[in-house]
């Protein structure tokens, strides 16, 4: 049987994160909504963003037959990843542990840096997970960038100009701290867009962890290649000791066709509209879906 994986955003950035699922997993179906109603969530309370999110994770898993969640966004992963998973009978998987398993993998000084939203720096949610790991993590709001890439100024000299002062502001800091860094994580899904412009702007040497890309290397190592202790997020480890016995399940069989439906809870046409930027693809017809206030 072809999976249906689920994936969810407060609103359409969390595109990037089903477009690397789809370079990786091309033969799973896929159900992506967008909370668009109620974003953004950064400025909601925890309690407030655990009920939307839970929301978003039960139609996915009771109306859409989700049989595995992926929270593309990265206040929900830092916030109410452990709301979502009670709420629903099937495994989860966030963005902010796979990013911060990508950046140990690659930083060879211990020191990262971390760019992301207010909401999801002031969670320190990157910092606890690379801390976990061994890493020392420095960690900057950027907010700027999120409206310049729905503005479509992805490679914008304003955007550069942006950019090259947030990091210089970061680099600083780390120095006076007595950090070396020598990787970057994108700790927001809109900022994978950017990723020219911030390769450019980094020093050389630098590596630049996209958590979208990290999150579905993630998922693909899930559903059919085998996972070290190292690359797996820990909440996934025990999903895997569990399941061992019935790995053919979780690989993907060779004749399935890919299988994409869009839902949001507003702004449809927006969604349309910009969507296929994120996506890298036409996003096709988006459906309309209320869940509640």
């Amino acid at each position: 049987m072809t999976p249906t994986i689920g994936v969810f955003d407060s609103g359409f950035g969390g595109l990037t994160v089903l477009r690397a699922l789809l370079d990786r997993l091309p033969l799973a179906h896929y159900a992506f909504i967008g909370d668009t109603a109620r974003l953004p969530y950064g400025s909601k309370s925890r309690r407030t963003i655990a009920r939307y999110a839970a929301e978003s994770a039960q139609f996915l898993v009771h109306k859409q037959g989700a049989q595995f969640l992926v929270i593309a966004c990265n206040t929900a992963s830092a916030l109410a990843l452990d709301a979502i998973q009670a709420a629903v009978p099937v495994p989860v998987l966030g963005v902010i542990e796979p990013g911060a398993a990508a950046a140990h993998r690659a930083s060879r000084s211990g020191d990262v840096l971390v760019i992301a939203t207010d909401a999801t720096v002031q969670s320190h949610a990157y910092a606890a997970a690379c801390q976990a790991l061994g890493l020392r993590a420095l960690e900057k709001a950027c907010p700027l960038l999120v409206p310049l890439v729905e503005e479509g100024w992805t490679n914008h000299p304003v955007t550069a100009e942006v950019i090259r002062i947030y990091l210089a502001e970061l680099l600083d800091e780390a120095t006076a701290m007595g950090m070396k860094p020598d990787t970057l994580v994108l700790g927001c899904t809109h900022y994978p867009l950017l990723r020219p412009l911030l390769e450019a702007a980094v020093p050389a040497g630098m590596k630049v962890i996209d958590s979208a890309e990290a999150t579905a290397e993630a998922v693909a190592r899930l559903f059919g290649h085998p996972a070290t202790e190292a690359d797996t997020p820990s909440n996934q480890r025990e999903l895997m000791r569990q399941e061992g016995e019935d790995e053919g399940a979780q690989r993907l069989p060779p004749t399935a066709q890919v299988q994409v439906r869009c839902f949001a809870t507003d702004s449809v046409e927006k969604f349309e509209r910009l969507g296929s930027r994120f996506l890298n693809r036409e996003v096709g017809p988006v459906e309309l879906v209320d869940l509640g206030g």
